[in-house]
C-alpha cells in the first residue's frame, strides 16, 4: 500500500507505486487538490481569490479530460485491459467534472451585501471528488504500466526463441542471418529494460535490473564468438563447453529481468541477500541503544547472541588464507573487546534493574557508548581488510600477466603451460571471488551488495570459460576465430576488474559518508535550442572496432572524473572556483561517458559537439592562469567541435577527438587540483607566520616550481579495460547529410 506523493493519507489510492514516472505524472495534479482542499470559506472573499480556485477546478477538470482520452486510446489497442481501463477512465472523468462544477462560480458577481459569494459550500462533497480521482488516475497510470511490462516480456520472448535458433544453427551463413536479428531484438530489449531500470523506484531492483543487463551486454559478444569457434570447430569438446556456458548465462540473465519488471517469486528471488556484517552491526548496536528505552524489558540476554553471530560472519575474514596474522589478530581482538563490552552492559542493565531505576543509570549508558564504540571499531577493522586487499588485488591484476600467458601458450599450441597458467587464473578467480563476498559485507547499503555478488559471480563464472577457450586455441593454434574468442572473454575479465574498482571507490565512498550525485553540469545543451541551424542528419552504426574503441574511451573518462571529483573532496573551500569548475568539468566529462554507452542526456553527437564548445568558456577562464598546457588543450576541443564532418569515418574520428582531448583536459585539471591544493594549504599557513602577502610572494618566487609531468604522465586507468557493452547499446551517431 502506497500513498499518495504529498503523503496525506486521505489520497491513499490503494494501490501501489513502483515506478518514478507514475509518482511524477501524480504529484502536479496532488499540489493542485490539495490546493482546493486546502481552501477555506471565509466570510468575505475577492473576486480575485475566487477566480484563482475556478481557474485551478478547470484546470484539473481539462487536464484530467486530456489524460483519460489517452487512457481510453490504450484501452482500445489492448483489449486485455480493456474494461478496467474503461472504468478507471469513466471514474477519473466523473471526478474531474464534479471538482470542475463545485468550483465553478459562473460569471463575474456584482459585491452583494445580502451574503457572502462562496467558491464551494460542498467541502465533503469536494473531498470526496478528490480521493475518487487521485484513485483513479493511479490506477489508469498504474494500468498503463502494465503495458511496459508487456513490452518487455514479449521483447524478451522475441529473444529467447531466436537465441534458441542460434543455439542450434549448423552453418555459418545460417547464423549469420540469424545472429543480425539477434542483434537487433537485444538493442530493442537494452532500450526497454534500461528504461524500466532507471524509472524503478526501489534500489535494490535497480541493482538487480543493473546487473542482469551487464551480463547480457557482455555475454552478446561472448556468444557471437564462442558460437563461431564452436561452428569452425564441432568436434571440440571445450569450445562446446565454452558456447553452453554463455548460452545458459544470458538465459538467466533474461529470466532475472522478467522476475523484477514482473516482481516473480521464483528460487533465486526467495533466497535473501547473505547477512552483511555492516547491517548486523547497525542491528546490533540499534538493540543495544534501546536499551535505554526497555528497562523493564524481561533480559538483555539477546544482545549476547546478536554479537555471536555477528561474530561468527566474522569467520569470512578470519579464516581466509589470504588474511595476514596481524589483521586476524586484530579481529580476533575487537571481537572479544565487543563481548567483554556487552557482558558489562548486561550486569549494568542487571544492577538497574535490582534498584528498579526508572531511566537508564550512569553506568549503563557508559556501557551502552562503550559496547556501540566497540562494534564501530570492528566494522572499521573489517572495512579496511577488506578495501585494502581489494586495492592490493587490483594493482596486482592489473598486469595480466596470467592472461597473456594464457593467450601466447594458446597461440603456441603448448597444451601443458595452458594447464599451467589456467591453475595460476583459477587461484587469481578464487582471490578475486573471496574478496568481492569480504566487500560485500563492508559494502554499506544493499544495491552495493547485490553489485558485490554480481562481481562475485561474474569472476566464479568467466574464469573457466577463459580455461576452456585457451585450451580450445591450444588444440587449434591457426584458428583465428579460436584467438579472437579467447582474446573477448580476456576482455570481460579486464572488464570486471575495472568494474570493481569502482565499486570499490563507491563503497569506500558510502564509509566515509561522501555519498551522492555528481553536481550537475549546467551547460547541457537543451532540446532544440542548438540545433536549429544545423543539417538535417541521419544515424549510422559503428563497426566493433570503433565502439570498442569508444567504450574504452569513455570509461576512462569515468575514472578520471572519480578521480577529480575525490581530489575535490580535500579542499575545505567547497566554493573556491577551482573547485567548482573542476567539479562542473568532471560532470561533462562523466556525461561523455554516458554517451559512450548510448545513455545520458547527451543523445546525438551535435549534443557532444556543442558541449565540447562550451569548454573554453566554462573552464579555461578558472585554469589558464594556472596551467598553459589547457589553452590549447581548449582550444582544439573547440576548434574540433565546431568543424563540419561529412561520412561516418569522420563522424567517429570527430567523436573520438572530442573524447580524448576532454580526457586530456581532465588530467591537467585533476594535476591543477592537486597544486592548488598545497599552493592553497601553503598560504594560508605562511600568510598567518608571516603577517604580509607580499612577503608570501617574494618567498614563492624563490621557491622550487611543483612539477606536474610525473601526474600527466600517469595512466589513471591501469587495467586496459575495453569494454563490452557496446556491442548492445547502439550509440546514436549523425552523420552531416
Amino acid at each position: 500500500m502506497a500513498s499518495s506523493p504529498c503523503g496525506n493519507s486521505n489520497f491513499d489510492s490503494g494501490l501501489e507505486i513502483k515506478t518514478r514516472s507514475v509518482e511524477q505524472t501524480l504529484i502536479p495534479l496532488v499540489s493542485q487538490i490539495t490546493t482546493l482542499i486546502n481552501h477555506k470559506d471565509k466570510p468575505k472573499k475577492s473576486e480575485g481569490t475566487q477566480a484563482a480556485v475556478h481557474r485551478v477546478g478547470q484546470a484539473v477538470s481539462v487536464a484530467v479530460g486530456r489524460f483519460v482520452t489517452v487512457g481510453e486510446a490504450i484501452a482500445t489497442e489492448n483489449q486485455e485491459l480493456k474494461d478496467e481501463m474503461g472504468q478507471a477512465c469513466f471514474e477519473a472523468r466523473r471526478a474531474g467534472d464534479t471538482i470542475a462544477q463545485l468550483t465553478d462560480v459562473g460569471p463575474a458577481l456584482p459585491s452583494r451585501s445580502d451574503g457572502p459569494v462562496t467558491v464551494f459550500s460542498d467541502r465533503t462533497g469536494m473531498v470526496k471528488a478528490a480521493r475518487l480521482l487521485l484513485s483513479s488516475v493511479t490506477k489508469v497510470l498504474v494500468l498503463a504500466d502494465r503495458i511496459v511490462i508487456k513490452q518487455i516480456i514479449t521483447s524478451r520472448n522475441k529473444v529467447l526463441v531466436t537465441l534458441d535458433h542460434l543455439e542450434r544453427v549448423s552453418t555459418f551463413q545460417e547464423f549469420v542471418q540469424i545472429f543480425s536479428q539477434f542483434g537487433n531484438e537485444m538493442v530493442e530489449f537494452a532500450h526497454l529494460t534500461g528504461d524500466r531500470q532507471n524509472d524503478l523506484k526501489d534500489e535494490k531492483k535497480k541493482a538487480r535490473m543493473a546487473a542482469a543487463r551487464a551480463v547480457l551486454e557482455k555475454c552478446t559478444m561472448m556468444l557471437l564468438t564462442a558460437s563461431k569457434t564452436c561452428l569452425r570447430h564441432p568436434d571440440c569438446e571445450s569450445a562446446r563447453i565454452n558456447k553452453d556456458a554463455v548460452f545458459r548465462r544470458m538465459r538467466c540473465a533474461l529470466e532475472q529481468v522478467i522476475e523484477i519488471v514482473t516482481e516473480a517469486r521464483s528460487c533465486g528471488e526467495n533466497k535473501m541477500l547473505p547477512a552483511s556484517i555492516y547491517n548486523g552491526i547497525n542491528n546490533f548496536k540499534s538493540s543495544v541503544e534501546c536499551l535505554r528505552e526497555n528497562l523493564n524489558s524481561p533480559s538483555p540476554q539477546s544482545i549476547g547472541s546478536q554479537l555471536e553471530a555477528l561474530v561468527e560472519r566474522t569467520e569470512d575474514f578470519t579464516d581466509s588464507a589470504y588474511t595476514s596474522h596481524e589483521q586476524r589478530q586484530a579481529i580476533l581482538g575487537l571481537c572479544q573487546l565487543a563481548r567483554q563490552e556487552a557482558q558489562q552492559l548486561v550486569q549494568a542493565w542487571a544492577e538497574a534493574q535490582s534498584v528498579q531505576a526508572k531511566e537508564a543509570t550512569e553506568d549503563m549508558e557508559v556501557a551502552i557508548l562503550k559496547t556501540c564504540q566497540s562494534a564501530s571499531e570492528l566494522r572499521r577493522e573489517l572495512h579496511k581488510v577488506a578495501v585494502v586487499r581489494a586495492a592490493d588485488l587490483l594493482k596486482v591484476h592489473g598486469e595480466q600477466l596470467p592472461l597473456r600467458a594464457l593467450k601466447a601458450a594458446g597461440a603456441e599450441g603448448n597444451l601443458e603451460a595452458v594447464a599451467e597458467y589456467s591453475r595460476t587464473l583459477t587461484e587469481q578467480k578464487e582471490q578475486l571471488v573471496e574478496t568481492c563476498r569480504l566487500l560485500c559485507h563492508v559494502s554499506g547499503t544493499e544495491p552495493l551488495e547485490i553489485t558485490c555478488i554480481h562481481a562475485e559471480e561474474t569472476f566464479h563464472v568467466i574464469g573457466p570459460q577463459i580455461v576452456s577457450a585457451a585450451q580450445t586455441l591450444a588444440l587449434h593454434p591457426s584458428s583465428k576465430i579460436a584467438k579472437e574468442n579467447l582474446e573477448v572473454f580476456c576482455e570481460a575479465w579486464e572488464s570486471q576488474l575495472c568494474d570493481m574498482a569502482l565499486l570499490l571507490r563507491e563503497i569506500n565512498d558510502v564509509f566515509e559518508g561522501r555519498r551522492g550525485d555528481k553536481r550537475s553540469y549546467v551547460s547541457l545543451p537543451r532540446t532544440g535550442k542548438h540545433t536549429a541551424n544545423m543539417k538535417t542528419a541521419k544515424a549510422v552504426k559503428l563497426d566493433a572496432e570503433e565502439q570498442t574503441s569508444m567504450a574504452k574511451q569513455g570509461l576512462e573518462l569515468r575514472l578520471l572524473s572519480s578521480d577529480v571529483d575525490a581530489e575535490v573532496e580535500k579542499w575545505e573551500e567547497q566554493e573556491h572556483d577551482v573547485v567548482r569548475q573542476s567539479q562542473s568539468l568532471a560532470s561533462m566529462a562523466h556525461n561523455m561517458y554516458l554517451f559512450t554507452r548510448g545513455e545520458g542526456l547527451l543523445k546525438t553527437t551535435v549534443d557532444l559537439f556543442h558541449q565540447a564548445e562550451l569548454v573554453e568558456e566554462e573552464e579555461k577562464s578558472v585554469v589558464m592562469t594556472e596551467m598553459e598546457k589547457m589553452l590549447p588543450l581548449c582550444q582544439q576541443l573547440q576548434t574540433g567541435a565546431r568543424s563540419p564532418v561529412q561520412g561516418k569515418t569522420a563522424t567517429f574520428q570527430k567523436v573520438d577527438s572530442s573524447i580524448q582531448t576532454t580526457r586530456g583536459i581532465l588530467t591537467v585539471v585533476l594535476s591543477i587540483l592537486s597544486t592548488c591544493h598545497k599552493l592553497t594549504r601553503k598560504y594560508k599557513s605562511e600568510r598567518s607566520s608571516l603577517g604580509s602577502l607580499q612577503d608570501w610572494r617574494e618567498r614563492q618566487d624563490a621557491s622550487t616550481p611543483v612539477k606536474e609531468e610525473e601526474t600527466l604522465n600517469k595512466d589513471s586507468n591501469g587495467f586496459g579495460v575495453k569494454s563490452l557493452e557496446q556491442h548492445i547499446v547502439g550509440l546514436n551517431l549523425l552523420e552531416s547529410k
